[in-house]
């Protein structure tokens, strides 16, 4: 009886370490925890299976698990999906957290490149190579600001996009021109590495090199606008200016505002708009461009230059780039 009661105790005391082990554990990861934790922690098949039974445990994905049977608030979800694909980080999205009233919302995981796992509900899985080179860490685990925006960036599916990612993270308070170079060092195969080098550069020196390429050959060569003059020096009162590009001959300037280190771009973009039809319509002499109208609707802006173009004297008609053209949207 006394060695029964011996046993007991022992098993009793053996409870309580790994109840005490196993709050540790979850309240370091939001009440989320692993069966492979578990069983390091000294758990059992069959405690485990006791503690889904009693409630104090709920499976979220396979061999993961929550302390509680409530709803999951997003944070948790987040930890179940990285401990799930496991070694894995926060990304595209999910590097922040969303609005406190959108625990729905998707997480996105990237795993390495080498590795195949089917994505649970919920859960978006992404591969990138060499996973640990671009790891922040974090609580959960999620990649760079950096690192993240250009991962995003090679997926993403035209210029105006990657503009946009380069844009959002340049707004970013610790996000610099230098940490994006040092990010684009480590990703030696990035689509469009030399262009999103090239917007990194102008970025740091406040030019806009990469907009006025684009403009050159997305809207003026591409649609057979008369070629304007680049960079043509005015002296003003205040001194020495530069025109982006004049159209000397008709009265025209272009001038191009490439910046991007504010949340505000694409809200600029569509004023620009606006501005654009306004100048095609009352024949103002000076355009002011951004990065959506040359990235975004090249042909349409083309098409409104022509306009004002031929209202000041020039003869010619702008071709279409294609056949799917918007050159008179």
């Amino acid at each position: 009886m006394n060695e029964m009661s011996l046993e007991e105790e022992l098993e009793r005391s053996r409870r309580e370490l790994l109840r005490v082990w196993l709050d540790g554990v979850v309240a370091g990861q939001d009440g989320v925890v692993t069966w492979a934790q578990l069983v390091r922690g000294g758990l059992t098949g069959k405690d485990i299976a006791r503690e889904v039974r009693r409630k104090e445990l709920r499976r979220v994905h396979p061999r993961v698990y929550v302390n509680h049977t409530g709803p999951l608030r997003w944070q948790q979800r987040a930890w179940a999906a990285v401990l799930y694909a496991w070694p894995a980080a926060l990304c595209w999205e999910s590097v922040e957290p969303p609005r406190k009233d959108d625990d729905e919302a998707p997480v996105h995981v990237a795993i390495d490149q080498s590795r195949r796992l089917e994505a649970p509900e919920g859960v978006t899985i992404h591969r990138m190579t060499k996973l640990t080179a671009h790891w922040f860490g974090g609580s959960p685990p999620r990649l760079r600001l950096e690192d993240n925006a250009l991962a995003m960036a090679h997926e993403a599916e035209n210029e105006l996009d990657v503009i946009a990612i380069i844009a959002a993270v340049a707004s970013k308070k610790f996000v610099t021109a230098e940490s994006l170079r040092a990010a684009l060092a480590r990703f030696p195969r990035l689509r469009r590495r030399r262009w999103i080098g090239a917007l990194i550069d102008d970025l740091a020196s406040g030019s806009c090199s990469v907009l006025e390429h684009g403009y050159l050959t997305l809207v003026e060569r591409a649609h057979g606008l008369p070629r304007g003059t680049r960079q043509a020096p005015r002296t003003t009162t205040g001194g020495m200016e530069y025109r982006d590009v004049e159209y000397l001959p008709f009265d025209l300037v272009v001038e191009l505002d490439g910046y991007l280190s504010h949340n505000g771009w694409e809200a600029r973009g569509r004023d620009a708009d606006r501005d654009l039809d306004d100048l095609a319509l009352s024949g103002k002499q000076t355009a002011r461009l951004r990065w959506h109208q040359v990235f975004g609707t090249p042909c349409r802006t083309a098409g409104r230059i022509a306009l004002v173009l031929q209202r000041q004297g020039w003869q010619g008609t702008p071709t279409r780039c294609g056949k799917d053209c918007a050159l008179g949207t």
